[in-house]
């Protein structure tokens, strides 16, 4: 990946709808080159797809958590079947220290979460933490590194 992959990528990880020929214009690149190099990028796994970044409090989702898990690591498998298969669930990891699993999940309400949280306790001890604000939203870490890259 050199300089142009990477400013391809933060200007997608920006807004995945600009289209070729405005990459272009921001890359110098000819609508073809860039429609190449996305192909590439995409063939090599470095983007893994294209998605709608939706607001989950005007959806109805007010309540956004953090879910520390703590399991014996036989109920993994059955514990991620249980997670993929629930919507509010918007991420699963696997973690080191005290706790084996963190999950962000939303819910319309207290009432669910707490449902959902009596659910995940058949798997073992929960820590849950409430998400009050966001002052710095999920991003791409290429972001960062095009920058650094064009300073020089």
């Amino acid at each position: 990946m050199d300089h142009i992959d990477k400013k391809l990528l933060r200007l997608l990880q920006e807004n995945a709808r600009y289209s070729l020929k405005q990459l272009s214009e921001r890359v110098y690149l000819s609508s073809p080159a860039v429609a190449a190099r996305i192909d590439k990028l995409e063939r090599e796994g470095v983007i893994n797809g294209y998605h709608a970044d939706a607001n989950l409090d005007k959806m109805g989702y007010h309540i956004t958590v953090f879910i520390n898990v703590e399991m014996n690591p036989k109920q993994k498998p059955s514990f991620i079947d249980f997670v993929r298969e629930t919507p509010n669930v918007l991420e699963c990891n696997n973690v080191s220290g005290s706790y084996s699993m963190l999950v962000k999940a939303a819910f319309p309400s207290t009432v669910d979460l707490n449902r959902f949280i009596d659910q995940v306790q058949k798997y073992g001890a929960t820590e849950t933490h409430i998400v009050f604000s966001t002052p710095i939203p999920a991003r791409g870490i290429i972001k960062i590194e095009a920058d650094e890259t064009e300073e020089k």
